[in-house]
């Protein structure tokens, strides 16, 4: 099948295609292993020896590894041969795309005997795909690149070669899990849990053939919606039951089946506060049912009030989390991950990491992420989140001595996919770079992001002229504090249109009951967070972050207007007053985005025109785009405080 081949272009693989290969050991994922040398030599001339490991081999694959585990691999060279080694089929796997990463690098010198292993266990992307296309929502809920991989017209689509090419994608960037539909289960969605079970089947096998788990979302209502029981009460023996045959039938049809994703008790999601119970009440049930098969279930710890009153300055929408959950610390089974978002929000441009994210020690925890760009242009705007999700993966909740958020997340890492079916698979091409980017910081949170970034231009480009690296670094490095300065300022967030959530809203949600407010008015604008004197949000961080976070004066300024109401003329910690910040970061923000579009017209030639085509259509409107946010946030700023641009410029 034609598809884009993103990071995995055929020429990337000349290094071993080129050479003479050893593949040892069986089992599905050796085949796969061998099935990708052979199809690399037949391209390059290279060739697979048949027998046991001799001299005359230039690379050894080789499943006889002991000591390791199943998604480890060793590497190294001696004489003329490269040596992988592996104890399960995943690191074999793993220990291949590495090579390929690393080209002719991989067969030059001698190399010591170095070890890779993944720091987290489970690296999972969450796709909110319907079967079928909602009224509202459409074929993918948030999502900006067309249509499902999985789904067309309420039935598994039947293109099952172009699932077995994203699941390559995926499993040489690291991932190893999926969850093929919307965590909003709908009608046709639940159905996937039992008389559809089937069509799950058909993708999972696609998916294994590349080590990946598939997961499905699951309704907390499915015993009354499916199984036509009175109740779904986590602690009744009939829904209990109902749970135990559901899962075992899975089972039957999908033996390597990762288990669920859930989300309850969520903007009007199903959910056990309904039977009065807890949501560990409901988690455990759902992870008894799938202990016995290795299942994990996923509760999504995404969970607040969203009918609340504007006028009630007490009642914060960031505290939900904390408050929820925390309370409920060691009572979740041990399969069972509360996924919490990197944010006490959702999924901002700028927010503080979330401060559950540490204060459950004894409760595995999931840090979520979202590729897909929601709040963050759309996969319109160009906004590379590489160096924000470093900075969530390695601030430390407890200051220096205490573990990284990276370190923390025993639960894994978990995105929501930015991947349709549009032949880019992401629609804006540069947005491929945000896939690959989650892959690896999973694999690696400590990582360097731009060394990241850096790996997915030469794979995605090989043999690029530095010129176009140049370029692309050039757009891609600082795009998402680009698009911070000319959208929401100072980590206020969410002046956005409401429902669809692009383009410019400055009040699109300050009277809403979504508990989303900048409540600017004429003395100046944010959220007092403090414990002083305001939601006491900030005292559930532990020290230092949260003396750090209580007053303006040690705030970062970053995160000013998320944790505290400030006039217009406060005098920022880089010397700026808060009006004049509004006003230069909004200019600031347009000429970054004008230079980038000028960078790229310049890359004329140096990319395929299709793609070239695709980016320059998606900077004009992100130019268009970044302008009315510009001059509305301006506007309404000045209007709002009647303080004039101190440099002189029109605000309309």
């Amino acid at each position: 099948m034609d598809v884009d081949p993103a990071w995995l272009p055929p020429a990337l693989f000349r290094a071993v295609g080129s050479r003479r290969t050893l593949v040892r050991g069986v089992g599905e994922l050796v085949d796969t292993v061998h099935g990708e040398v052979a199809t690399a030599c037949q391209r390059f001339g290279g060739s697979l020896a048949r027998g046991p490991r001799d001299g005359s081999c230039d690379l050894v694959l080789d499943l006889s590894a002991s000591g390791l585990g199943d998604e480890d691999f060793t590497l190294s060279r001696d004489g003329r041969t490269t040596m992988v080694t592996a104890s399960g089929g995943r690191g074999l796997l793993y220990g291949l795309f590495h090579v390929v990463r690393l080209g002719e690098a991989a067969f030059g010198g001698a190399r010591a005997r170095e070890t890779h292993r993944p720091a987290l266990a489970l690296r999972m992307l969450d796709h909110w795909d319907n079967v079928a296309v909602h009224p509202v929502m459409g074929q993918v809920e948030r999502g900006y690149a067309g249509g499902s991989l999985f789904w067309k017209d309420g039935r598994a689509r039947p293109e099952y070669g172009r699932v077995r090419a994203y699941a390559r994608l995926l499993a040489a960037c690291g991932i190893n899990a999926v969850a093929v539909n919307n965590v909003n289960v709908h009608d046709t969605e639940a159905h996937l849990l039992t008389d559809r079970v089937g069509e799950v089947a058909l993708l999972a096998a696609e998916f294994r053939r590349y080590g990946i788990r598939v997961h499905l979302s699951v309704t907390f209502a499915a015993p009354t919606v499916l199984g036509g029981l009175p109740s779904a009460d986590p602690l009744d023996a009939a829904v209990r039951a109902w749970w135990a045959g559901a899962v075992r039938d899975v089972y039957e049809v999908i033996p390597d089946f990762g288990g669920f994703v859930v989300k309850a008790d969520s903007e009007g999601r199903p959910g056990p506060f309904a039977y009065g119970r807890s949501h560990a009440d409901g988690a455990n049930m759902l992870a008894a049912a799938l202990a016995p098969y290795g299942g994990t279930v996923h509760w999504r710890a995404f969970v607040y009030d969203h009918r609340q009153d504007w006028r009630d300055r007490t009642t914060d929408r960031a505290r939900a989390a904390y408050d929820h959950f925390v309370p409920l610390d060691g009572e979740f089974a041990p399969n069972a991950v509360l996924q919490v978002k990197h944010g006490p929000m959702d999924f901002q441009v700028r927010e503080p990491v979330s401060p559950l994210i540490g204060a459950m020690p004894r409760t595995r925890l999931g840090v979520e992420l979202q590729a897909t760009q929601e709040y963050t242009g759309q996969q319109r705007h160009v906004c590379w989140l590489g160096p924000m999700w470093s900075q969530v993966l390695r601030f430390r909740p407890e200051g220096e001595a205490g573990a990284a958020v990276g370190e923390l997340a025993r639960g894994g890492l978990v995105a929501v996919s930015n991947v349709g079916d549009d032949p880019f698979w992401t629609g804006h091409p540069l947005a491929q770079a945000n896939l690959y980017t989650c892959g690896r910081l999973a694999w690696q949170p400590d990582a360097e992001p731009r060394d990241v970034l850096g790996e997915w231009i030469g794979l995605t480009f090989p043999d690029a002229p530095k010129r176009l690296v140049d370029g692309l670094h050039a757009v891609l490095d600082g795009s998402w504090r680009t698009y911070e300065k000319y959208t929401a300022p100072l980590g206020v967030g969410f002046m956005v249109q409401p429902g669809h959530h692009y383009g410019p809203g400055v009040d699109g949600y300050e009277y809403s009951p979504w508990g989303t407010y900048h409540f600017a008015d004429r003395d100046g604008v944010g959220v007092d967070r403090s414990r002083a004197t305001g939601t006491g949000y900030a005292a559930q961080y532990a020290q230092p972050w949260a003396e750090v976070y209580e007053s303006p004066r040690t705030c970062p300024d970053e995160l000013l207007l998320f944790f505290h109401h400030v006039p217009y003329g406060h005098v920022l910690h880089g010397g700026s007053t808060v009006i004049q910040h509004i006003y230069d970061t909004h200019f600031e923000g347009v000429a970054e985005a004008e230079e980038a579009r000028r960078v790229w017209a310049g890359l004329t030639g140096l990319v395929d025109p299709a793609r070239h085509a695709r980016v320059a259509e998606r900077y004009e409107e992100q130019l268009h785009s970044a302008r009315e946010w510009r001059d509305q946030v301006n506007a309404y700023f000045f209007r709002k405080s009647g303080v004039p641009d101190g440099r002189g410029r029109r605000i309309y």
